[in-house]
């Protein structure tokens, strides 16, 4: 058996305050079971409880309302299980990411800065395979495993090998705008006849001097590495105008699921005088 009862003592039924029931009758996410026309009083019915129930916890999750629309209007278990593992595993890697955050960020204010060890040397020409694009920074993670995974597979299925260590190339407005052009290269074997498939390229890359530093381990603390290379620079050297800097990954995530091991080059293109 069921009863209607008002907005108030629904709210108490389900935790969620009369404000919020309010909105989600305006957004038609959660509509009362009748609304009187005169009064516009709202009355739900009990079998809306366990609905609101749902709605909440998927709220406490920080799941976007549209996402919770889709759930509530999927007939399909298999489905609408399949839309909260993915959202769950978002969670799952958001919460990782915040505890690098706090450990990196405990580093910052208890520990003086490690070490860093900087080499100047000369980088070959050299010819990769390549897939450019314009990079939100905060998508750039993202962005590098599908980039990465792409040119593995093209010159898997080509049966040609990696002719180097892979690396991406950043323009300056990545870091001044927070989006800008990324290019993410695997190295070519020489003499290699190659011919990408559409939205990808075969570029040549000319020698560059460089000021080389190695970041040790995951990418939270990357800032204090290109802050301790770029200092040196600026102090030392002579920084190439215009010149991206790149990234040379000697240990990354196709090599270790651990990102505690990564090991990674930040090279600091420098004039031809400073070596």
């Amino acid at each position: 058996m069921t009863a209607t009862v008002a907005i108030g003592e629904f709210a108490r039924l389900t935790h969620l305050s009369v404000k919020t029931l309010r909105y989600y009758h305006e957004i038609e996410l959660l509509e009362p079971a009748a609304v009187d026309v005169g009064t516009g009083y709202r009355r739900y019915s009990t079998d809306q409880v366990e609905r609101a129930h749902l709605i909440r916890r998927l709220r406490d999750l920080d799941m976007p309302l549209p996402e919770i629309r889709t759930v509530l209007a999927t007939a399909d278990p298999a489905e609408r299980d399949t839309t909260l593992r993915a959202h769950l595993t978002r969670m799952e890697a958001a919460l990782e990411r915040t505890r690098e955050v706090v450990v990196s960020l405990r580093a910052l204010l208890t520990a003086p800065p490690p070490p860093i060890e900087i080499d100047y040397r000369v980088e070959p020409a050299f010819t990769a395979l390549t897939v450019t694009d314009q990079v939100e920074h905060t998508d750039i993670a993202d962005w590098c495993g599908t980039a990465f995974e792409q040119l593995y597979l093209i010159l898997l299925e080509s049966g040609v090998n990696p002719g180097g260590v892979a690396g991406a190339t950043y323009s300056n407005e990545f870091f001044t705008d927070d989006n800008g052009a990324v290019t993410a290269y695997v190295p070519l074997p020489p003499g290699v006849e190659f011919t990408p498939t559409r939205g990808f390229a075969v570029v040549d890359f000319p020698a560059r001097h460089f000021a080389v530093a190695v970041h040790e381990g995951p990418f939270e603390d990357f800032d204090r590495t290109y802050g301790a290379l770029g200092s040196h620079v600026a102090e030392h050297s002579a920084a190439l105008p215009d010149e991206p800097v790149r990234e040379r990954y000697l240990v990354g995530p196709d090599i270790t699921d651990n990102p505690a091991d990564y090991r990674t080059e930040v090279c600091w293109p420098i004039t031809e005088g400073e070596l």
